[in-house]
């Protein structure tokens, strides 16, 4: 199995990974089109959970 995928990153990590910004990001997050949970006041985002963000989109489904 690919650990890799996993991995948890940080609402900068997956801003710097889409190449688009935190504003953006959080604001993604908070609509609930990327999965998040909250450690404390921050927010996580699991690898695997944001790969599948992305299958979405490139299938073209509506988020």
């Amino acid at each position: 199995m690919d650990n890799n995928n996993d991995e948890i990153m940080t609402i900068s990590e997956v801003a710097k990974y889409l190449k688009i910004s935190e504003v953006t990001t959080y604001k993604f997050v908070q609509e609930g089109k990327i999965p998040a949970f909250k450690i404390g006041r921050h927010w996580r985002v699991k690898k695997s959970d944001l790969m599948e963000f992305i299958e979405k989109l490139k299938r073209g489904e509506r988020l």
